[in-house]
C-alpha cells in the first residue's frame, strides 16, 4: 500500500494483514488444533522426565535401575488424579478455570495472586526449559554441528514469537503437524521396542566397564529417591493449560476442551510409561552427549538410520514447540490479571491479529534471557521449573473443593472429594519439590513468587489510586479560571506566524513569548512585529544567565500564582523536516519545553507542525532574521 509507511508495510509482511474483530470466533481452536497447541507442553515432557529420574537413580549403579519404573508408575498414577481433576474444573469454569480464577473465587486475594505468579513464572520456564531440551535432541542425533545451544535456542524463541504474533488460527497449524508427527514417531517406535521384548530380539544396550558399578543400591537414600521422584515429575507439566484456556474452543466450549484433556492424558500416560519401559530394558544410561530417548530410538531401530532420524526430528520439533502452550496461556493470564488491575493495562491489548502482541513479546524476552543465562542447558533449567506447576496445582484443586461446598449441586460431596484428593496430592509433591530443588536452584522461584505478588499489589494499588482521584462521585468541578495562550518564539518567520493565526482563534487573551539573550535579535523582533504579529501581544522576558527555558518556566509560574484557576495553552511552533536525519540539524527547544511542562497543573502544551520541504521558498538575501527556531 503506497499510503503506508515503510514500518507498517514491514509490520503487515511480518505480522500478516489486520483480522477484524468479529471474526475472532473464527480464529477458535478445534479439537484437533486444540491437542497441538495447548497438550504440545505435556505430551513433549515424556521426552525428557524419564531421563531426569535416570540421572539420580544413576548413582546407585545398575541395581537401582530398575527403580525407574515403579517411580514412573507412581507419576503416571499422579498425573491421571490430577487430569481427572481438571475435567471437573474444565466444567466448572466453562470461561476458563485457571488456578487464577478459581483461587480469586474462591480462595481470596492472596492465594490467586500466588497462583498467578506461580503460572507467568512457570509459562517463562515452560518456554526455557522445552527449547532447550528440543537443542539438546538436535546436538544428540548431529553431535559435530557448529552452531552454539544458545544460539539454536534464542532462534526458535524468535520463530515461535513470530508464530504466535500472526494469530491462534496460524499458530494452529503451524503447530499441529510437528505434535502428531512426534505421536505417531514415538508411538512407533514404542511398538516396535515392545514387539523385539516379545519375539526375545531386544538386546540390552553394551556400556563401558566402568560405566557403572554394580550392587551400590545401598547409596539410594529415601531423599535420593525422593530428588528421582521430584524430578520425573516434570511429565506432569503442562496439564493444567488445556483448563485456562477452555474459551479458546469452538463451541461447545467445555465438551471440547474435557475431550482434548483425557485425550491429551492417554496419550502422556502412554508414551512415558512406554519410554521408562524401554529405558529399564535396555539398561539406558543418561550421559551428557545424547539423551535416553535418542540412545533408546538407535537401540530400537538398530543405528542411525532414517527412523531413528525421524524420532530425534519429531523430538526435537515437539519440544521446541510444546512451548506454544505458554505462548498460548501467558498472554491471556496477563491479560486477565490486568483486568483486575494488578498488571499494566497494555497486557490487555490485542494486536492486529488478535492476539495479545504485548503478552508475546514480554514472554519472548524473559525466556531468551533464561536461556542465555542458563547457557541452554535443561537440567540447569529444570530444578526452577516445577515449583510454579505444583503451586498452581495445589490451589486449583483446593478452590475447587471450597466451589463444590459453596454450590452443593448433586454429586457435590464426590467432586469435591476428588477435587480434595488431587490438591493432597498435589501439595505433597509441591513439598517434596521444594525440598529437593532448593539448593538446586528452586529457592529463586520460591523468592520470586512473593515478589511478583507484591508487584502485583503495588500496581492494583496505583490503578485504584487513580480511579479515587477521576471518580466524579461527591466532587464538584472547580471555578473555570482564564485562559491564557503563550506562543514562545526565537524570531520571526513562517512557523512562527502560523502558530500566532492558530493561537488567536483559541483565547481573547494570546501572548508571543520572547526570551532576549541577544539586543540586536530583540531590535528586529520589534521592528517586524508590527507587520507580523497578527495584533498579538509581545512580551519580551530578560535572560541574564542565557537560558531560554527557566524565564518562560519563570513567567508561567508567575500567571499560575495570580490565579491559580488559570489554564495555560503553550503553543510550540515546531520544524518537521523533510527527511528523518534533518532533525539532527535542528535544536530540540520545543521538546525540551514539552518535558518541563509535561508536570505543571492546568497548563497544556500543543504543537502547530511547520512541515518543511513543502513549502514556497524565498531566496536568502530575503529570509527574516531569526536568533533560534523552537522547532
Amino acid at each position: 500500500m503506497p499510503d503506508q509507511s515503510f514500518l507498517s508495510q514491514l509490520k503487515r509482511v511480518v505480522v500478516g494483514a489486520p483480522i477484524p474483530s468479529y471474526h475472532a470466533h473464527h480464529e477458535r481452536f478445534s479439537r484437533v488444533t486444540g491437542l497441538a497447541v495447548l497438550s504440545s507442553d505435556p505430551l513433549s515432557s515424556v521426552a525428557y522426565a524419564t531421563e531426569e529420574i535416570l540421572r539420580v537413580l544413576a548413582i546407585g549403579g545398575v541395581a537401582a535401575l530398575g527403580l525407574v519404573t515403579p517411580i514412573g508408575a507412581v507419576i503416571a498414577t499422579m498425573l491421571a488424579i490430577v487430569v481427572f481433576s481438571y475435567r471437573q474444573t474444565i466444567h466448572a469454569y466453562p470461561n476458563g478455570g485457571g488456578a487464577y480464577i478459581v483461587a480469586k473465587e474462591n480462595l481470596g486475594r492472596a492465594p490467586s495472586l500466588v497462583a498467578a505468579s506461580a503460572l507467568l513464572i512457570d509459562y517463562v520456564l515452560t518456554v526455557s526449559v522445552s527449547i532447550a531440551a528440543g537443542v539438546a535432541a538436535i546436538t544428540s542425533a548431529l553431535p559435530s554441528l557448529p552452531l552454539s545451544p544458545v544460539w539454536l535456542s534464542l532462534g526458535f524463541v524468535f520463530v515461535l514469537m513470530l508464530g504466535n504474533l500472526r494469530g491462534v488460527r496460524e499458530s494452529g497449524r503451524l503447530f499441529a503437524a510437528p505434535t502428531y508427527f512426534f505421536i505417531v514417531s514415538i508411538l512407533a517406535m514404542l511398538a516396535v521396542g515392545a514387539w523385539r521384548h516379545l519375539t526375545g530380539t531386544l538386546q540390552p544396550v553394551a556400556h563401558a566397564p566402568d560405566a557403572l558399578a554394580a550392587g551400590q543400591l545401598e547409596l539410594i537414600t529415601a531423599f535420593a529417591l525422593l530428588r528421582a521422584f521430584s524430578n520425573g515429575c516434570t511429565a506432569m507439566t503442562g496439564v493444567e493449560a488445556v483448563s485456562n484456556g477452555v474459551p479458546a474452543f469452538r463451541p461447545p466450549e467445555s465438551r471440547n476442551a474435557a475431550a482434548t484433556l483425557v485425550a491429551m492424558a492417554v496419550m502422556s500416560i502412554t508414551m512415558f510409561i512406554g519410554i521408562t519401559l524401554l529405558a529399564h530394558a535396555y539398561g539406558i544410561l543418561p550421559n551428557e552427549g545424547e539423551t535416553v530417548v535418542s540412545q533408546i530410538a538407535r537401540a530400537t531401530f538398530g543405528g542411525r538410520g532414517v527412523p531413528y532420524y525421524a524420532v530425534q526430528a519429531a523430538t526435537m520439533a515437539i519440544l521446541v514447540l510444546a512451548a506454544n502452550t505458554a505462548y498460548a496461556d501467558f498472554p491471556r493470564l496477563a491479560s486477565i490479571v490486568a483486568r483486575d488491575r494488578f498488571l499494566p493495562r497494555q497486557f490487555m491489548n490485542q494486536g492486529d491479529r488478535l492476539a495479545f502482541s504485548n503478552g508475546i513479546v514480554i514472554l519472548s524476552a524473559l525466556a531468551a534471557v533464561l536461556l542465555v543465562v542458563f547457557g541452554g542447558d535443561t537440567h540447569a533449567l529444570i530444578p526452577l521449573y516445577m515449583i510454579g506447576v505444583f503451586v498452581s496445582f495445589t490451589l486449583s484443586q483446593a478452590g475447587m473443593v471450597v466451589h463444590w461446598r459453596a454450590l452443593r449441586t448433586p454429586g457435590w460431596r464426590a467432586s469435591a472429594a476428588v477435587n480434595g484428593f488431587g490438591a493432597v496430592v498435589t501439595g505433597i509433591v509441591l513439598v517434596i519439590v521444594a525440598v529437593t530443588k532448593a539448593f538446586e536452584g528452586a529457592w529463586i522461584i520460591i523468592v520470586m513468587i512473593p515478589c511478583l505478588v507484591a508487584l502485583f499489589t503495588i500496581t492494583r494499588r496505583h490503578y485504584d489510586q487513580v480511579a479515587a482521584e477521576l471518580t466524579l462521585q461527591d466532587w464538584a468541578p472547580e471555578r473555570a479560571g482564564r485562559h491564557v495562550v503563550l506562543v514562545p518564539i526565537g524570531g520571526i518567520q513562517r512557523a512562527v506566524v502560523k502558530a500566532l493565526q492558530y493561537a488567536a482563534g483559541l483565547s481573547r487573551d494570546v501572548r508571543a513569548v520572547y526570551v532576549e539573550l541577544d539586543p540586536a535579535g530583540t531590535d528586529a523582533v520589534r521592528r517586524l512585529w508590527p507587520a507580523w504579529g497578527q495584533r498579538v501581544e509581545l512580551v519580551v522576558l530578560a535572560s541574564p544567565y542565557r537560558s531560554l527555558i527557566e524565564p518562560l518556566l519563570d513567567y508561567i509560574e508567575q500567571l499560575r500564582r495570580d490565579d491559580p484557576a488559570t489554564y495555560v495553552t503553550v503553543i510550540l511552533p515546531e520544524f518537521v523536516p523533510h527527511r528523518l536525519w534533518h532533525h539532527l540539524l535542528h535544536n530540540q527547544h520545543a521538546l525540551l519545553i514539552k518535558g518541563a511542562l509535561l508536570f505543571k497543573p492546568n497548563v497544556v502544551v500543543t504543537s502547530v507542525p511547520f512541515h518543511l520541504g513543502r513549502q514556497a521558498t524565498a531566496p536568502a538575501a530575503e529570509a527574516v532574521p531569526s536568533q533560534v527556531s523552537v522547532g
